[in-house]
């Protein structure tokens, strides 16, 4: 069984795998999933999206960013469109961190897609989308909570040794009636 450190490594390795104009061992294009390996890239317009991956614990974070038009965003099935891509960015990934480690990964879905569509002009708009997965198969399915008693004692020791409301020896100033 392999651990959680060991297991985002490899995710890690396969989404650094997918540049734009990577090639795989064969000198062929890896293809993702995404809008900018579709067309001819010298004539056609050049489509701006990506992807990234975020991991806190045993989840990690998959999200996709990429410029639209209003016209795609009020098609009927936009939503599912980019819920699609981020499967097959999924896909990619799992497929490249079997090549990258030898061995599988479980991931989870964990809650629904977020999309959000922005725009800073009539003209530009763009789309972020995000899911969070949780890793199985790591010898730690959960992450630790580790306790605050640490912190505590240092705060009490601060307040002992008079962080907070005593006066120092060489304070020369008339006392208040509050003090």
């Amino acid at each position: 069984m392999a651990s959680i450190y060991d297991i985002i490594q490899g995710l890690s390795q396969a989404a650094a795998n997918s540049y734009d104009g990577a090639r795989d061992s064969e000198g062929e294009l890896v293809e993702v999933g995404l809008q900018r390996e579709q067309g001819n890239p010298l004539i056609d317009k050049r489509v701006m999206d990506g992807f990234n991956v975020r991991f806190f614990g045993n989840k990690m974070v998959l999200s996709y960013h990429a410029e639209v038009q209003l016209k795609e965003v009020y098609a009927k099935g936009f939503e599912g469109e980019i819920d699609q891509r981020l499967t097959d960015i999924l896909s990619f990934l799992k497929k490249e961190y079997r090549k990258v480690t030898g061995s599988s990964v479980k991931l989870k879905q964990e809650g629904d897609i977020d999309v959000r569509v922005e725009n800073s002009s009539r003209v530009r708009s763009w789309v972020t989308a995000g899911k969070t997965f949780i890793i199985k198969g790591s010898e730690a399915e959960t992450v630790p909570q580790y306790s605050n008693d640490k912190l505590q004692d240092g705060w009490q020791s601060f307040l002992d040794k008079g962080g907070l409301g005593k006066r120092p020896k060489n304070d020369k100033r008339p006392k208040t009636s509050g003090e």
